[in-house]
C-alpha cells in the first residue's frame, strides 16, 4: 500500500474518510478515530525478528476467552464477573481489588477447578495460530513466557500443552482454606498477593524480574488489554508491544499499539526466513557449508537454499567445470571429495547474484582477496544483513592494520562477527568432535551464528570479543610456520613446546597492544590455545613449512608457491602473507625486538637468515636486514646462502653477541638437531 504524508497508509486514510462521513463507526477506528496500525514499520519488524524473549498475555490472546470469565460462567456468575474484569482490562479499576472481588463472587472449590479444567481442556480454548507461533518461536531459540492476571490453577494446563516451562509462567495463585480433619483444601480464601501480577503494572514487574534473571537483549509483549500495553512504559519492561485483536478489539489498545494484528499467523509469517550466502569455496568453506546446510534444512528460520560464490568461473577438475560438479553432484572433488555439500547448494561465479539478497553473509575466501571482494559488494548487499568472517589474516595499509571483520564493517556498512577455532576441514567433514568460537558484538548475533554452525559434533561457544578471536585466528598461522620449521630440522617436543609457548605469548601481547579491549580469557578459548595447538600439530601451515625446510636442508630448495601447488592443490598458504603483514606493523612501529619469534620467522621465510635461526629466535632480531621489496625471494638451500642473507650475516658479525649467534647457526647447519641424527 502507498504511504500517506502523515505516515498513515492509504487504507487508513480511506477508513478515516468513511468514518468522517458516518459510513464506518468511529469505534472501529479506535478512541480518536485513527485506524489500528496493522502495517509494521521496518523498525518494529526488526525488533520482532530479533527478539530473544516473547511474553504473551493469556486471556483473549492465547485463549479465546478470559479464564476468570470462563470459570465464572462455569460457576453461574458470568455477568457479575465480566463487568468487573472489563473495568480492569480498560485500566479503570484497581487490579488487586478486582481480583479479590472476583474470587469472592466465584467462590469455587478445588473440585470445581478440576471439573472446570476437564470440561474446558486447553486444546479447545486456544486462539487460531497460537500453537504454531509459539512452536516457531521456540524452534528459533526464543524464550516464551506467559504473563497473566489470571490464576495458575487455570493457566498451568495450558502452559503444559504449549510446552511453556513452569518457571516461565507468571500468574496469581489462589489461597485455600484447609480442613483440619481431612487436611484437604476446601474453600477459597483470597489470593497470594506476593506475585508481581497481583498489582497494577504487574506486566512490567514480571518482565523486570525476567530481565533480572536472564540477559535478554530484546523483549516483546503481545496482548489485547491496557495492562499488556503498560509493559513498554518502563525501561525495565518490554522493548515492543504488539496488540492482538483476534478475540476482542479494544479501541485504546488498537490505537496506541505500534503494531496491531488480528491473526497470530501474521506474526509467524513476519518471522523472516533468512537467506544465507557463502563467499568462497575452499577446503574450510566446504566444511562450513557441510555444517550450515544441516542446520538451514532443519530450521524454518532459514531458507534451505544456500548460494555459494566460486571465484574462478573457469576452474575445472579433470576437464569438468567445478561449478557444474558442485551443482549436480553436490560435492567438491578437489578439496573434500565425496563429502555431500547439500542438494540445495547453488554455486555461481556471479558475486552480486550470490550476495545481493542474502540476510546472512559468510565470508571464507583467501584473505588477500577480501579487499577487492568487499569493494565489489559496496552498496550491493542488504542494509540489515549481517556477516561472519571465517577468514584468518589482516590487511596492512597506510592507516595501519585492519582485520577482515573491520574491513567488512567499513566497506559494506554491516555488522560482522567471526568464527575461529582449532579445526581441520577434513576432520569436520568426517564428523569428528570439533569446536569453534563465534566472536560477536552482541549475544543475539552470536546465537544466530551458533544456530547456523553448531551440530552434535561441532560445538560453538560465544565470546563478545571479535578482535580477540580474530587476532588469535590470524596470528596462530605464524606460530605454525615456526613449528613446521622445527619439524623440518628434525627436532622433537622440547623445541616445539618452546615455540608454541612463546608464540601464544606474542599472540596475546600484540593483540592487546593493537586492541586494548581484547579479553585475556579469549586466548584460552578454542580460537586461541585450541586453534594454535591444532594448527601446530596437524594443519597445512606446519606441514608446508616442514616440507620447505627439508627442501632447504637437501640443497634443492623450493618456493612457497611451488609447495602450494604440490601439497595444497594450489590453495594459498595464508600464514606467509600474514607474517609479512604483521612484520610491516612491527617494523613501522619499531616493535620488532619485542616480538622475537614473529620477527625471526619472517626473516627465515624471506630467506634473510637460515631456518636454523629458529633455535636462537631471541637473538635473531639483532641481525640487520637488507633493503627489501615486496617480491617473494626464492629460498636458497642449506649450502646456497643468498646474497641478502650473506650481507645480513656479515653485518651482524660486527658485534660479539652476534658472533656467538652466527657460530651457533653454523654449528646447527652442519650438525642439525641431535634428534635428527
Amino acid at each position: 500500500m502507498s504511504a500517506h504524508p502523515t505516515g498513515r497508509s492509504a487504507a487508513d486514510e480511506a477508513l478515516l474518510a468513511l468514518a468522517s462521513s458516518g459510513q464506518v463507526p468511529q469505534e472501529y477506528l479506535g478512541g480518536s478515530g485513527v485506524a489500528p496500525n496493522t502495517e509494521a514499520s521496518e523498525h518494529v519488524l526488526q525488533t520482532w525478528r530479533t527478539a530473544d524473549c516473547v511474553c504473551f498475555d493469556v486471556g483473549c490472546t492465547i485463549t479465546r476467552a478470559d479464564g476468570l470469565d470462563l470459570l465464572a460462567e462455569f460457576m453461574g456468575v458470568k455477568d457479575e464477573v465480566f463487568a468487573l474484569t472489563q473495568q480492569a482490562k480498560d485500566g479503570t479499576m484497581n487490579l488487586s481489588e478486582t481480583l479479590e472481588e472476583v474470587l469472592r463472587i466465584i467462590n469455587c472449590t478445588p473440585d470445581d477447578v478440576r471439573r472446570f479444567v476437564q470440561q474446558h481442556p486447553p486444546e479447545k480454548r486456544l486462539t487460531k495460530g497460537i500453537v504454531n507461533l509459539i512452536k516457531t518461536l521456540q524452534k528459533r531459540g526464543v524464550a516464551v513466557y506467559m504473563i497473566s492476571g489470571g490464576f495458575r490453577e487455570d493457566i498451568m494446563p495450558i502452559a503444559k500443552y504449549l510446552g511453556v516451562p513452569r518457571e516461565n509462567v507468571f500468574a496469581n495463585r489462589m489461597n485455600w482454606q484447609w480442613d483440619d480433619e481431612t487436611g484437604q483444601p476446601t474453600r477459597l480464601s483470597g489470593f497470594d498477593e506476593s506475585q508481581p501480577t497481583a498489582f497494577n503494572m504487574g506486566k512490567i514487574r514480571a518482565i523486570s524480574k525476567i530481565r533480572e534473571d536472564h540477559p535478554y537483549n530484546t523483549v516483546v509483549m503481545i496482548g489485547d488489554g491496557a495492562t499488556d500495553m503498560e509493559a513498554v512504559q518502563s525501561s525495565q519492561g518490554a522493548d515492543l508491544f504488539i496488540g492482538y485483536g483476534g478475540v476482542v478489539e479494544r479501541p485504546a489498545v488498537a490505537e496506541a499499539a505500534e503494531w496491531f494484528v488480528y491473526d497470530h499467523d501474521e506474526l509467524t509469517r513476519a518471522l523472516k526466513c533468512s537467506k544465507v550466502a557463502m563467499i568462497g569455496i575452499g577446503p574450510f568453506a566446504c566444511a562450513a557449508i557441510h555444517l550450515v546446510v544441516q542446520n538451514i534444512e532443519a530450521d524454518d528460520q532459514f531458507d534451505p537454499c544456500l548460494k555459494v560464490w566460486v571465484q574462478d568461473p573457469l576452474d575445472e577438475f579433470e576437464g569438468r567445470s567445478l561449478i557444474d560438479i558442485v551443482n549436480t553432484e553436490h560435492h567438491h572433488p578437489k578439496y573434500l571429495p565425496g563429502v555431500h555439500l547439500g542438494d540445495k547448494v547453488i554455486a555461481s561465479s556471479d558475486l552480486e547474484w550470490v550476495a545481493s539478497d542474502a540476510d546472512v553473509l559468510i565470508f571464507c575466501p583467501p584473505h588477500q582477496h577480501m579487499q577487492s571482494i568487499t569493494r565489489r559488494l559496496m552498496g550491493k548487499v542488504k542494509r540489515e544483513a549481517v556477516a561472519i568472517s571465517l577468514v584468518k589474516g589482516m590487511r596492512v595499509g597506510r592507516d595501519g592494520p585492519q582485520l577482515v571483520s573491520q574491513m567488512i564493517r567499513k566497506n559494506l556498512g554491516i555488522d560482522c562477527s567471526v568464527l575461529m577455532g582449532g579445526n581441520v576441514a577434513s576432520e569436520i567433514a568426517k564428523r569428528e568432535l570439533s569446536e569453534a568460537v563465534v566472536g560477536a558484538n552482541s549475544r543475539e548475533t552470536g546465537q544466530l551464528f551458533r544456530k547456523l554452525f553448531q551440530t552434535p559434533y561441532f560445538n560453538v561457544d560465544i565470546v563478545q570479543d571479535v578482535a580477540g578471536a580474530e587476532m588469535c585466528g590470524t596470528l596462530k598461522n605464524i606460530v605454525a610456520l615456526a613449528v613446521g620449521i622445527v619439524d623440518g630440522l628434525g627436532c622433537g617436543c622440547n623445541a616445539k613446546a618452546v615455540i608454541m609457548r612463546q608464540g601464544l605469548t606474542e599472540m596475546r601481547k600484540l593483540s592487546k597492544t593493537l586492541y586494548p579491549n581484547v579479553r585475556n580469557e579469549t586466548f584460552f578459548e578454542s580460537c586461541g590455545l585450541g586453534d594454535m595447538i591444532t594448527t601446530c600439530l596437524g594443519g597445512r601451515h606446519r606441514a608446508t613449512a616442514e616440507a620447505w625446510t627439508r627442501a632447504w636442508k637437501s640443497g634443492a630448495p623450493k618456493t612457497w608457491s611451488q609447495l602450494e601447488v604440490e601439497l595444497l592443490s594450489g590453495q594459498k598458504l595464508q600464514g606467509v602473507g600474514t607474517s609479512n603483514e604483521v612484520q610491516e606493523v612491527l617494523r613501522a612501529r619499531g616493535w620488532e625486538a619485542s616480538y622475537p619469534l614473529f620477527t625471526t620467522v619472517n626473516r627465515i621465510i624471506k630467506n634473510y637468515i637460515p631456518p636454523t635461526s629458529i633455535f636462537t629466535f631471541r637473538d635473531g632480531v639483532i641481525l640487520p636486514l637488507p633493503d627489501e621489496d615486496d617480491e617473494e625471494l626464492i629460498p636458497k638451500g642449506a649450502h646456497q646462502d643468498s646474497t641478502a642473507e650473506s650481507a645480513a650475516l656479515s653485518q651482524a658479525a660486527r658485534s660479539p653477541r652476534a658472533e656467538g649467534v652466527q657460530a651457533f647457526i653454523e654449528q646447527q647447519e652442519t650438525a642439525g638437531c641431535a634428534s635428527a641424527a
